[in-house]
């Protein structure tokens, strides 16, 4: 143990030859056989790696945010000079985005829906007719035809105009409130193309749902509105800039992530479950309320239009699109040999659902390289996985036996319209082919079917096979193509599928519906892959319409998410990591307790600091050859208040760059060394122009004469930004960082004294990474030899 802190301690400790044959070895390994956490791009061995990642589809140079209250003199006299009235219209302000973003998220929803419902409804149609006719070959043709050029437009789109589009963002969003800062996600340009974008991906009939989309699109629309509109065309009103910090637009887009999902499943409570289960890092009662209000408001849209869509005003609307896949009227009921089926559901959910997330990482570092070859090659893999799903969904029925139709059906059988559990395709009148039912039909009306109850008798083991094995490729080979995708639908579909096999395999021993089994599959598949239990449970209640399934849903997304964490992590945390979003988990690693701050701050870079008053070249000079964000204030010789000491250094704070840049910008020049008064800097600055960040040193020109003047900076630091002392281990810090929403964590001396720093250096997100910090310790991660 003691060698090891002696290495901790001086980083230029010699290391013997067959640690630095493994570096080499490692250097040298083909990327392609990285371990599961080990993101596509490439790090340089430093605590502080470039701050790069995959940001939707392309490699975007990314930033922290700023959660931390910046407590300078201009923001507390903005404070200050606050009147009730501002307060109130602050408060009011943030319930009337609220309801924006609800009302807004819902209308686009409904949209959508309809646009998908209306596209797929009359493809279908004219398929039908083609089958009808006997004209299989161009029926065939039409049907591969439209959903080659829906994915077209979809794909062109996403590839061309707004990469970001692409997927379904809820790992952006994730980065996002966690206090990454992921350009491009929330433009209007990215919420226009992902509309356009998830109409014609989904009526295309790709193993993909809508559900991720809309969480995406919730989120554009809370963070347009937020900040008053596009970059361009932005309002310039008075009331919203209460809301230009990060700290207000992570809360507005809590509430977007929450309507989506609310949006997608008709799950008012279900959608804030969501998203402080899954997506939300930082979390508090008011914040509570407003998403709960945004839901609410979007289920009262939706049911709105249900109720004008009831009446045949919607086209082809009919009952799909607004997913609702109601079991009300089947009676549950249990007996003591039916708790074994479903724990052996949730156990087959933990293990598909760990290897569905295994081989999809396998597969998203193939797209990864075929998608970096241009945008030819995007296009190209997004049209080829097209052609294949048209081929499986047309083809696959002829290999179905036509089943004959049954007097007690409740529908009519058969039925050759675009829905109904009894399609007739290709067989004789009274026959229906139970296969086509399932796959001839849009994703909502495939769910809608192998959910439906007292069907014993309808599909047959060897279609309900058919339909998982053919599911499971789709939902492989699908996600990860340049179009809007979301990961909820196609897991649906895979676990409704083992769901109903295991039912059909287990009627002779349990009195549980074969509906109910598909449900309960599809619950634990979910679980096993996303690892989400509450918010999941609640959905599914809310989507199924029936309490009585609490108790068996709860077991099996217990058992299932128990499996999955035996082996993996969660579909959305591996595609962080593979796109290199510097995510904070909320659980640090074993070995993080064992290692102090202070050692970090050794293998960094010494730390920059900046006098209270500092002179202009000084300030160019460090803005030009560093990259940091943040610089520590430090005065030397100050009297310490209260006493006659004098000659001490103080700790002033900390003044992040954009000021430093403002203040540059402003040309706030002293020509002597003085400290400024209070009204000096209200004159100059305002509060609302310290939260632009967007300008940079090299468009600000200082002249030569200018370089030898002054700048008081005390106006504009953070007076009272959060440290640690460097005795502290980096678990304690990492949890205090994520939980607080930090950008810069100061470390402190442990000991005071005469020549001894007040700073020894600043820890920001990247530093607390896993991944950076073993690649700039490796021995940390070999297993200790006694």
């Amino acid at each position: 143990m003691e060698s090891d802190s002696n290495n901790l301690g001086n980083p230029e400790t010699p290391r013997n030859s067959e640690t630095e044959a493994r570096e080499v070895e490692e250097q040298e390994r083909d990327p392609e056989s990285n371990s599961l956490r080990q993101p596509l791009l490439k790090r340089n061995r430093t605590l502080s790696s470039t701050p790069l990642a995959l940001v939707g589809a392309k490699v975007s140079y990314i930033e922290s945010l700023d959660y931390e209250i910046n407590e300078n003199d201009l923001f507390k006299h903005d404070w200050r000079s606050r009147s009730k009235v501002q307060v109130l219209q602050y408060v009011f302000l943030k319930w009337s985005l609220a309801f924006l973003v609800g009302l807004l998220t819902g209308l686009i929803a409904t949209v959508i829906n309809l646009a998908i419902e209306n596209i797929a409804g009359y493809k279908l149609l004219a398929i039908v007719g083609f089958i009808e006719e006997g004209r299989y070959m161009s029926g065939f043709i039409f049907f591969t035809g439209i959903n080659f050029f829906l994915t077209l437009v979809a794909a062109v789109l996403c590839v061309c105009f707004a990469p970001t589009a692409a997927g379904p963002g809820i790992p952006e969003i994730k980065a996002y409130l966690n206090g990454v800062d992921t350009p491009n996600m929330f433009g209007a340009t990215t919420l226009l193309v992902k509309i356009v974008g998830s109409i014609g991906a989904v009526a295309a009939g790709l193993d993909l749902g809508k559900e991720g989309p809309l969480v995406h699109i919730g989120s554009c629309i809370a963070s347009l509105l937020g900040q008053g509109g596009p970059d361009n065309y932005r309002i310039k009103w008075r009331w919203l800039r209460y809301f230009n910090n990060d700290r207000d637009r992570r809360d507005i887009i809590t509430c977007g992530s929450s309507s989506g999902v609310c949006a997608a499943f008709r799950a008012p409570v279900g959608g804030v479950l969501f998203a402080l289960e899954e997506v939300a890092t930082w979390w508090r009662s008011a914040l509570l309320w407003r998403t709960f209000f945004s839901t609410a408001v979007v289920v009262v849209v939706l049911r709105a239009f249900i109720e004008i869509c009831n009446s045949g005003k919607c086209g082809l609307f009919g009952s799909g699109g607004l997913i609702m896949y109601d079991v009300s009227d089947v009676k549950v009921s249990y007996q003591a040999m039916d708790v074994i089926p479903v724990i052996i559901i949730g156990i087959i959910g933990g293990l598909l659902g760990s290897l569905y997330n295994h081989v999809l990482h396998k597969v998203l570092r193939l797209y990864n390289l075929i998608n970096h070859k241009g945008k030819m090659h995007k296009l190209l893999l997004a049209l080829a996985v097209s052609i294949f799903t048209s081929v499986c969904q047309y083809c696959l029925p002829f290999l179905a036996q036509c089943r004959a139709c049954d007097p007690s059906f409740p529908e009519a059988c058969p039925t050759n319209d675009r829905s109904g559990n009894f399609k007739q395709f290709n067989c004789p009148n009274g026959y229906y082919n139970d296969l086509a039912t399932l796959l001839l039909t849009t994703n909502d009306d495939a769910v809608r079917n192998i959910f439906s109850t007292n069907t014993s008798s309808e599909f047959h083991m060897s279609s309900i096979f058919i339909f998982f094995a053919l599911y499971c490729i789709l939902g492989l080979v699908t996600f990860g193509i340049a179009v809007p995708s979301g990961l909820f639908l196609p897991i649906i579909l895979m676990g409704s599928g083992y769901g109903r096999l295991l039912g059909i395999a287990m009627q002779s021993y349990t009195n549980l519906d074969q509906g109910l089994f598909a449900v309960l599959g599809a619950a634990s598949l979910m679980a096993g892959s996303m690892r989400m239990t509450v918010s999941l449970c609640v959905i599914f209640l809310e989507l199924t319409n029936n309490l009585l399934l609490l108790p068996i849903t709860m077991i099996v997304l217990l058992i299932a998410k128990t499996v999955g964490d035996c082996f993996n992590p969660s579909i959305y945390e591996i595609i962080l990591e593979l796109k290199g979003l510097p995510f904070l988990d909320a659980n640090p690693e074993p070995w993080m307790r064992n290692l102090t701050v202070g050692e970090l701050v050794d293998v960094k870079p010494p730390v920059v600091t900046l006098c209270g008053v500092e002179k202009i070249s000084r300030i160019v000079d460090v803005l030009r050859n560093t990259t940091h964000n943040a610089f520590p204030i430090v005065d030397q010789g100050v009297q310490v208040p209260g006493t006659i000491a004098t000659g001490a250094t103080e700790l002033h704070g900390l003044i992040l760059r954009a000021h430093l840049v403002q203040a540059l910008k402003k040309q706030w020049f002293l020509p002597e060394k003085r400290r400024t008064e209070e009204w000096e800097v209200m004159e100059k600055f305002n509060w609302v122009e310290l939260a632009e960040r967007e300008l940079k040193i090299e468009q600000v020109a200082v002249t030569r004469d200018e370089m030898e003047m002054y700048v008081d900076l005390h106006p504009l630091t953070n007076t009272t930004p959060y440290t640690v002392v460097e005795s502290m281990s980096v678990a304690k810090a990492m949890v205090l960082f994520r939980q607080v929403g930090l950008r810069h964590l100061l470390i402190v001396p442990k000991y005071q004294g005469a020549g001894v720093p007040p700073v020894v250096g600043i820890l920001t997100r990247q530093d607390l990474r896993a991944y950076n910090i073993l690649a700039a310790l490796p021995h940390l991660a070999r297993p200790k030899v006694s």
